[in-house]
């Protein structure tokens, strides 16, 4: 899928458009193959530069094409994805293609929030003949969103945790598994684009004004906020899974005690049964009270070594 946007620079009315002017912003949604032939044909460029972007394995970084000055950055977004009735969260690349001083280009395998939020004229100041601008500004609006996504991975650690304190259940032991997966995603991707960042703003490879590298060195601080964030919830949540490795491996320890306890205590009638019930000559067997000798006996060894087990610790 393409969509076309442009705002126009005398009246600065954004609006989307059916074909491809100066200034625009050309966004692909996993393009055909037949749509990326025709938009390089028509921009003269790289065909590799968009097939990259689709690649869901790739990884954030900056390539500039020498002939033609046509730049590719790609940077990781947070996304979430529903597997097996569950959502987990996960990174997807955004290529951002600047095609010499003309055209902005973006490919995503999926929508994303981050590019729907432009389409939709959310971010203020933006404008698609501002091309440095708009690349900071995703690059903003990016970091701020791996925030939320980080304070919302650690609510759900919470609520996991909570539930684990009433109850050993699997599926939220495999859910506190799940995040933490997800936790060391957003970590790599995030200082990966930081990389990126830190290397866009030395570089000088695209022209930087002033307002707009205050732009990006303000998303570069919200990105090592969300690196610090990331690495602090990370941290919790192994500690956390930890210790519950450790509560329920003492609880069946437990268990297996208890149940062994109540394994002797219930022997002890059962053997001496088992010894009058012998065809052998044996005490008390014509004796018309014997069976309740044999009951009182059993009751008292049984709870002589229930008591000596509970002295033990054993049966708590």
């Amino acid at each position: 899928m393409i969509n076309i946007y442009n705002t126009d620079i005398q009246t600065n009315k954004f609006e989307e458009l059916k074909e491809i002017k100066k200034g625009a912003w050309i966004n692909m949604i996993s393009p055909s193959d037949e749509e990326i032939k025709s938009i390089c044909s028509e921009l003269k460029i790289n065909e590799d530069f968009i097939r990259d972007s689709l690649d869901d394995e790739e990884k954030p970084r900056i390539e500039i094409e020498e002939d033609d000055g046509t730049i590719l950055f790609v940077i990781d977004v947070p996304v979430i994805e529903k597997q097996n009735e569950t959502y987990i969260y996960n990174t997807m690349p955004l290529g951002i293609i600047f095609v010499r001083d003309d055209y902005v280009i973006t490919v995503s395998i999926q929508k994303y929030v981050i590019t729907e939020k432009f389409a939709k004229q959310k971010i203020k100041n933006f404008a698609t003949y501002m091309k440095s601008r708009f690349l900071f500004q995703i690059m903003l609006e990016n970091a701020s969103e791996y925030l939320a996504y980080l304070k919302r991975i650690n609510k759900e650690t919470e609520i996991a945790e909570s539930t684990l304190k009433h109850s050993m259940k699997n599926r939220e032991l495999l859910k506190m598994l799940s995040l933490e997966k997800s936790l060391v995603y957003f970590t790599t991707s995030i200082k990966a684009n930081e990389v990126v960042m830190e290397r866009t703003l030395r570089g000088k490879f695209i022209k930087l004004y002033e307002d707009d590298e205050d732009i990006l060195e303000d998303a570069i601080i919200e990105n090592k906020q969300a690196i610090e964030m990331g690495k602090i919830y990370s941290d919790i949540l192994n500690g956390t899974m930890d210790a519950y490795a450790s509560i329920i491996s003492n609880n069946l320890n437990g268990v297996m005690k208890f149940l062994t306890s109540i394994t002797i205590v219930l022997a002890i009638p059962t053997m001496v049964s088992s010894f009058w019930g012998m065809n052998v000559e044996l005490p008390f067997q014509h004796n018309v009270k014997g069976f309740w000798i044999m009951l009182g006996i059993s009751t008292i060894l049984t709870l002589v070594v229930t008591l000596w087990l509970k002295k033990k610790d054993m049966l708590d």
